[in-house]
């Protein structure tokens, strides 16, 4: 999976005229190299892997995660640095750069040391953005990544059934947290052990739960906290950080409440925001462009005389965002072999609801990769 790839990026680094590319970004590394873990830098540690368009790939990272490149890396070489020590990640760079290359970097991704480093060694004309060329490179998955991105629907359905089951009256928030991440965690141990053959994944989830219960329900992105739930108040349970199964990421979103609506005015918001969804879904086909999906469901929302909403959803995969965002101005042609979360939101001053999804755009439509119901009489626990 890894080498075709790395094929792929070498064929457009050629076709663009860049002599090599410097990829910082952790997703990206992986994506390229099935290397992960520690990459990113907030202790102050750049990895780069170096892409010559028609020389051998090398990997310059951390002495302290060497063992890790090791086991991980599909490159023809590795190079490590320590702390303190020589040059540290700079001592290997000056052989691949020449004041007549042209190099690629990811312009918006890559680490201020870096780029500082680049702008005192190469000309800032021949410094060219390559995000655009892995941007249409993932944004069409394979064969296995849509068997991990079905399998993270797996692994996101377990965590929202547990949720569901332990939201009641008199129940901290925190507590649906614990049980959200023990069953995805169990989930995802269970689907490594049977499709596989990875010993280093983690199934660990690892990404706080977004959740908000009664007025704080307003809140889109609140952590579970020690706040105890009550009957008749609203609670809203988001797996968009947390379904991370493989490292492949979708959106799931469901509004809940316990007993009974206790403000009957949030019920008809909720079901706008459930229409919204599926005014979406309903447009949702190859052939049309992004923007098109978020316009059917922005209608929804603003003919009910609501506000303008934010995007209707986006594309995920290794990251939490790729391309294309489903939002206005993206023009972007939806294509078979996508995986995009879709969602369904109204907020109001006092009150929001949201709904959202994975799928996978297929020749005719999308398949489902995430799926609990929606119907009120289903979601008043």
């Amino acid at each position: 999976m890894f080498k075709s790839r790395m094929q792929e990026f070498r064929s457009e680094l050629i076709k663009a005229n860049i002599n090599v590319a410097l990829i910082t970004d952790e997703d990206n590394v992986y994506y390229l190299t099935g290397y992960y873990d520690y990459l990113h830098m907030e202790f102050g540690r750049p990895t780069i892997l170096v892409v010559p368009k028609d020389a051998e790939t090398f990997l310059i990272t951390p002495s302290i995660d060497l063992n890790s490149a090791l086991a991980n890396a599909d490159v023809d070489q590795i190079f490590e640095w320590n702390d303190g020590m020589g040059q540290e990640w700079r001592q290997e760079l000056p052989r691949s750069l020449s004041q007549k290359y042209q190099v690629g970097i990811e312009v918006n991704h890559i680490p201020f040391v870096v780029r500082n480093y680049l702008n005192n060694h190469i000309k800032q004309d021949n410094i060219k953005n390559i995000t655009p060329i892995l941007t249409e490179m993932r944004m069409i998955k394979s064969s296995q990544e849509l068997q991990m991105a079905r399998h993270a629907g797996q692994v996101a359905n377990a965590m929202m059934e547990a949720g569901r089951a332990n939201i009641a009256d008199n129940v901290p928030e925190f507590e649906v947290a614990i049980a959200t991440s023990q069953a995805g965690t169990r989930k995802a141990a269970e689907l490594l052990k049977s499709h596989y053959n990875d010993k280093d994944m983690s199934p660990n989830t690892h990404f706080l739960q977004i959740m908000a219960s009664g007025e704080a329900i307003i809140k889109t992105h609140h952590r579970a906290s020690t706040r105890i739930m009550r009957n008749g108040e609203p609670v809203f349970l988001c797996f968009c950080g947390m379904t991370n199964f493989h490292r492949f990421k979708l959106g799931f979103d469901r509004t809940f409440w316990i007993k009974n609506i206790g403000d009957k005015s949030q019920e008809a918001v909720y079901e706008v925001a459930v229409a919204s969804q599926k005014a979406a879904l309903d447009a949702l086909k190859p052939g049309v462009t992004a923007e098109s999906i978020h316009a059917e469901y922005a209608e929804v929302i603003q003919g009910a005389g609501y506000e303008y909403p934010f995007r209707c959803g986006r594309a995920t995969g290794f990251s939490f965002l790729e391309s294309p965002q489903l939002v206005t101005g993206d023009k972007t042609i939806i294509q078979p072999g996508m995986v995009l979360a879709i969602d369904g939101s109204v907020s109001t001053e006092t009150f929001r609801a949201q709904v959202g999804d994975s799928v996978i755009i297929t020749e005719d439509g999308y398949e489902l990769l995430t799926n609990h119901p929606k119907a009120l009489s289903d979601i008043i626990l």
